[in-house]
């Protein structure tokens, strides 16, 4: 619990030291036994995050208990340049590469030895030995110290099923060669692959310690390999940012590093270079390619006014922005932010996983010691006991089960992130699963938000001259305006704004107003023009010259290009649609038959007031259904945090983003049908992951115990089983947008 008026923190920790579920679940027990703190511990991370309050522990406290357990925790070095963390995982990677050539150069000659007994030539057996024995000490330990320091801390963990099963091997081994008859000259062995009964002290099993220990290793540094690609979607989105920026001082331009620059900076950036920080462009004009951050291919069009964000790249002219956000508080960081928060969580389905690998290891040295035992008491066979106990310590390690969660939504959450898809956490997965009905807001989700001109009926010219009036003007209407006219403007003389009624000006000699209907007659094609733009929820202006009425100008929210092949999409993915605006009737059904919704089947909500939004969600909730929102303003936040599944557009509101359970990056529609199908893509990645792990261990530990198995295609088989479920995790990387 929390001390009363004091917040809670939240930090994360790097660990270093897992190398297995075990390690995992082990850490998050201790640090979570501590009073204040809640934490969370994913081993494909190789992170904790822990929240906590300050006022009962500090993370002094929070380290020490790491260590305690047996690992080593630090915190992140925040100026720590990315490229140099992600340097220390390949000098790991080094270390076992190097354990595992060295180690496979001397096991394939044992292994060939023991298995053709054409190759065996009189004491054989001692070469053998001379060879493994390299390979059971210094090729196996990283299991053999990992054991040890469990052990020292009275837990068990995957390290010490291995390390068991390698010393046992090994030792048994030494034991047939000087004690038992194995050591005679002429001894010859067979290779079997079920446990061999009769073979008693004549057998020797150092085969089993080298191979055994080569296939451990060859999986643990492709596990880790695969581990570092699976996150490599993070690390390559948090190195996508400038790393200096042309900032002007009283009118020079002076490079400085990115984490120099202050709220209020002014920098330069020129075709080719990337923004280095959020801002607003205050002079130039350009085209930035945001690809990077949102998926979008088409470069955004800028001029002085528009925000620009950090990390998009200019591709056309030179631009001066002023920076209004940096360092932790640009887009970028907190993009970072997000999609680690969500690789570090767990997904409700990995619960049973974490549960099933708390126990595992202690109940598999059960199963071990009782499949010894049970052979020895029904057979009388040493070797045949051994054997198989041996088996089961080394099948049954509990990687593919540690693995299959964290690694898809590794690899799931990270290409999201490239596809402009920010899945807040790892619970969400489900909701995607269960969800039947999308509510989609309509201003700025369907449609653009922005006013454009539609339509202009009457004198083609008065449009100019309407332009060059509303020129004067910030009225979004007189901004829909001046966008609709193309060409070149007359200068405008005599400007004046008045409430009500509209703008006025004197342009090439003639008086001209733009604005509502006033004491001008109006003819009565231009008049019927004006009754049916506003039955269809759109803004018409009348454009007066010299006090005649020359045409009437449309202005309307247009509908995302995308919308209607997106709705499209959500239907194909069992999604109800409802489409819910605060416009007339007669303006959302308008909408509506442009994207593809019928207003008369009830997939149109009209005229509701934004505090009304949250109320529509909970009465389809009412009825039984799993309701997903789309909405990016402020009023839509409360919804988002009704529904079952918030759905934020990244243009909107930071509020509407705040109160979503993904946030959209791209301005498009489409990314609500990618999140879902990625979310539920990524869910059944986990499912058929904790499916093989599960069956593989409960098909094969039984195998095992009864002898079915031996220790050498048993090692080979759990190796290959947490290879499988991390290759399987990759294979999200392939995901694609619509």
């Amino acid at each position: 619990m929390t001390a009363a008026g004091t917040a809670p923190e939240e930090v994360r920790l790097d660990i270093t030291g897992m190398t297995c579920a075990s390690c995992a679940n082990r850490i998050e027990r201790k640090l979570n036994k501590v009073e204040g703190v809640q934490a969370s511990v994913n081993y494909a991370t190789e992170a904790a995050t822990v929240r906590f309050d300050p006022a009962a522990v500090d993370t002094d406290t929070l380290l020490a208990t790491v260590a305690a357990a047996g690992y080593t925790a630090t915190l992140p070095a925040d100026a720590a340049p990315e490229d140099d963390a992600d340097d220390e995982q390949p000098d790991e990677d080094r270390d076992l590469r190097q354990r595992l050539l060295v180690s496979a150069a001397l096991a394939l000659p044992v292994l060939v030895l023991s298995m053709v007994p054409a190759l065996q030539f009189d004491d054989w057996q001692w070469l053998a030995l001379t060879l493994a024995s390299p390979v059971a000490v210094w090729g196996a330990w990283p299991f053999h110290r990992a054991a040890a320091v469990n052990a020292r801390h009275g837990a068990s963990t995957m390290d010490t099923l291995v390390s068991i099963g390698i010393v046992a091997a090994y030792l048994w081994s030494l034991y047939a060669l000087f004690l038992g008859g194995a050591g005679d000259p002429g001894m010859r062995m067979e290779f079997h692959l079920l446990a061999e009964q009769g073979a008693g002290s004549s057998e020797i099993y150092l085969e089993v310690a080298s191979a055994v220990t080569v296939f451990l290793l060859a999986g643990r540094y492709a596990e880790s390999r695969a581990r570092r690609r699976s996150g490599a979607a993070l690390r390559a989105l948090l190195a996508m940012g400038a790393k200096d920026a042309a900032v002007l001082r009283d009118g020079v331009e002076v490079r400085v590093p990115v984490d120099q620059l202050v709220v209020g900076d002014r920098f330069v950036v020129r075709p080719g270079e990337k923004v280095a920080a959020d801002g607003v462009v205050v002079s130039g004009s350009s085209a930035v390619d945001v690809s990077m951050l949102t998926g979008e291919s088409v470069p955004v069009e800028v001029a002085p006014g528009d925000r620009v964000t950090g990390a998009s790249v200019n591709a056309g002219g030179r631009l001066v922005v002023e920076a209004d956000r940096v360092g932790a508080a640009t887009t970028l960081a907190a993009l970072g932010r997000l999609v680690t928060a969500a690789q570090s969580g767990k997904a409700p389905v990995q619960r049973l996983a974490d549960r099933v690998s708390a126990v595992f290891v202690p109940v598999v040295l059960v199963v071990a010691l009782g499949t010894l035992a049970a052979w020895l008491l029904l057979t009388g066979d040493v070797s045949a006991a051994f054997t198989s106990a041996v088996a089961v310590l080394v099948i049954a390690c509990p990687c593919a089960l540690g693995l299959a969660t964290p690694t898809a939504l590794l690899v799931g959450t990270g290409r999201g992130a490239q596809l402009g898809i920010l899945i807040k956490g790892p619970e969400v997965l489900e909701s995607t699963r269960t969800v039947d009905t999308v509510v989609l807001d309509k201003t700025g989700t369907v449609t653009t938000g922005q006013m454009s001109l539609v339509e202009v009926v009457g004198d083609a010219d008065a449009l100019r001259l309407a332009a060059a009036v509303e020129a004067a003007s910030e009225h979004p209407v007189a901004r829909a305006v001046v966008a609709g006219h193309p060409g070149p403007l007359p200068a405008v003389e005599d400007f004046m704004n008045a409430a009500g009624s509209g703008v006025t000006g004197t342009v090439e000699g003639h008086r001209v107003r733009v604005g509502r209907t006033g004491a001008e007659p109006v003819p009565a094609d231009l008049a019927a023009a004006v009754a049916e733009a506003e039955e269809a929820g759109r803004t018409a202006v009348l454009v007066v010259v010299d006090g005649a009425v020359r045409a009437v100008l449309v202005v309307a929210d247009t509908v995302r290009p995308t919308s209607a092949a997106a709705i499209a999409a959500l239907r194909d993915l069992g999604l109800a649609p409802v489409l819910l605006t605060g416009d007339s009737a007669g303006a959302a059904a308008a909408v509506a038959r442009q994207v593809g919704l019928d207003p008369d089947a009830g997939e149109v909500v009209s005229g509701v007031l934004p505090a009304g939004k949250v109320d529509v969600v909970a009465r389809l909730q009412e009825q039984g259904r799993v309701v997903a929102m789309v909405g990016d303003g402020v009023n839509d936040a409360a919804a988002l945090a009704r529904a079952d599944l918030g759905l934020a557009m990244g243009t909107g509101t930071d509020v509407a983003i705040e109160a979503g359970d993904v946030t959209l990056v791209r301005a498009d529609l489409s990314a609500a049908a990618d999140a879902v199908r990625l979310s539920r893509r990524t869910l059944a990645t986990i499912k058929v992951n904790l499916g093989w792990a599960f069956g593989y261990n409960v098909a094969l530990v039984p195998l095992a115990a009864l002898g079915y198995l031996n220790p050498l295609l048993a090692g080979l088989a759990m190796a290959a089983s947490s290879v499988l479920v991390v290759t399987n995790s990759l294979r999200l990387r392939r995901f694609t947008a619509l």
